[in-house]
């Protein structure tokens, strides 16, 4: 009886397999808790990673899970690669991707041309943002400061490569040409410039309203709107003077052609007008008391007198490489030229540089004056001013007090 007792007894403590089945879940579950939690906790370790990515992104849509999950993981990991620079130089990179080419091939490219270590780290980069279809062909400057994901996002905005070309207010069309002669910019030519210029080569002027009364053959001079201009690198002569024939059509408002109107001047004769006194006038604010002056004068019948036209018809000085002599003297006062407003009444035949806007606005709104003098006042702390009178003996008296 006794021995059948401690059998009960060890039956009772021995546990059941239902007991085992709960255990084993109850592991399973915790197991499969700490695994979901891993993957969080690493998910999460992945997006802070990711977002620290300089410039961040989203994931590309064509991605599958796994291999989501991959690339995810592999950059992460790879983060600091990813915004470290490029390389410790000065020297910017020039990297031009041809028609066709792949991320893989590119990024082969990129390593044979020293601005890349790592082509696989690339590959997988622009993969997972999905950059690989957007890398565009084109010519890029790439500076070596700069990290392999900025790279990356640049190399997906192909511009094709500019230069800067500066034209000074007042210069004419000869000294535009030397200064692309001097330079060499993109595919200009000089020569070429000068002919379109002239109209010695066929250029198609029809889509500029404001040329439409321009005779034929007529020189394109007053209308190349002098300014700074951007342009590709692979440009021509025609390109350049078709930007600056449209901004001068953007300058020129129709409300400003309409003020010349108004002072009787066709867009021509405002533009010889506004190239005369750009060449005339240094302080600025004596430009349209100027044109005041020489409205008078034509209204008067008298001869303008202007001295950039002659220094225009005299033209180049080889003795100093200048175009625009000074000073003049009585033999150049006496060129025989429709140019020389010494010789000629009215306004030269066309304009004798190429205006700025500010000579070209004081046209359309000149100063109301009785003055029909003006003369270099040697008196004035100015440079460059003028003295204005109304009668020629004025005139004379302050052209005799600066000799």
């Amino acid at each position: 009886m006794a021995r059948r007792s401690v059998e009960q007894s060890k039956e009772v403590d021995k546990p059941g397999i239902v007991t085992w089945v709960i255990r084993i879940a109850v592991f399973f579950v915790v197991l499969l808790f700490c695994l979901v939690a891993s993957l969080l906790l690493f998910f999460r370790w992945q997006d802070t990673q990711l977002t620290r990515i300089t410039p961040p992104g989203s994931a590309s849509a064509s991605l599958n899970p796994i291999e989501n999950l991959y690339l995810r993981a592999y950059l992460a990991k790879n983060r600091h690669e990813l915004d470290s620079p490029l390389g410790s130089g000065e020297e910017p990179f020039v990297f031009t991707i041809e028609t066709g080419e792949n991320a893989e091939q590119i990024a082969s490219n990129l390593v044979n041309a020293g601005i890349l270590s790592d082509s696989e780290l690339f590959r997988r980069y622009v993969r997972y943002y999905g950059l690989d279809s957007g890398l565009e062909a084109g010519t890029f400057t790439i500076e070596p400061h700069i990290s392999l994901s900025y790279l990356a996002t640049l190399l997906t905005d192909a511009r094709p490569e500019e230069i800067e070309l500066r034209f000074i207010e007042g210069w004419r069309s000869e000294e535009m040409a030397s200064y692309l002669r001097q330079i060499q910019p993109a595919n200009i030519d000089a020569d070429e410039f000068e002919a379109l210029v002239g109209r010695q080569k066929l250029f198609d002027i029809s889509q500029y309203d404001f040329l439409a009364s321009l005779p034929d053959r007529s020189s394109l001079e007053g209308f190349l709107f002098p300014d700074t201009y951007r342009i590709p690198i692979d440009a021509e002569a025609s390109y350049l003077i078709e930007a600056m024939l449209a901004n001068f059509g953007l300058q020129v408002t129709p409300s400003l052609r309409q003020a010349y109107g108004a002072q009787g001047f066709t867009v021509q004769e405002a533009v010889t007008m506004a190239s005369i006194v750009q060449r005339e006038a240094v302080v600025a604010e004596e430009r349209a008391l100027m044109v005041g002056v020489f409205i008078n004068r034509l209204n008067q019948g008298m001869l303008l007198q202007a001295d950039p036209t002659v220094q225009y018809a005299v033209g180049y000085q080889p003795g100093n490489g200048q175009w625009w002599k000074s000073p003049l003297t009585a033999t150049d006062l006496d060129t025989d030229s429709p140019f020389n407003t010494y010789r000629y009444p009215g306004l030269p035949p066309t304009p004798i540089s190429n205006p700025g806007l500010g000579a070209l606005e004081a046209v359309g709104k000149p100063a109301q004056t009785e003055h029909l003098f003006f003369v270099v006042d040697c008196t004035s702390s100015i440079n460059g001013a003028h003295v204005f009178s109304q009668t020629f003996e004025e005139h004379l008296a302050n052209v005799e007090r600066c000799r």
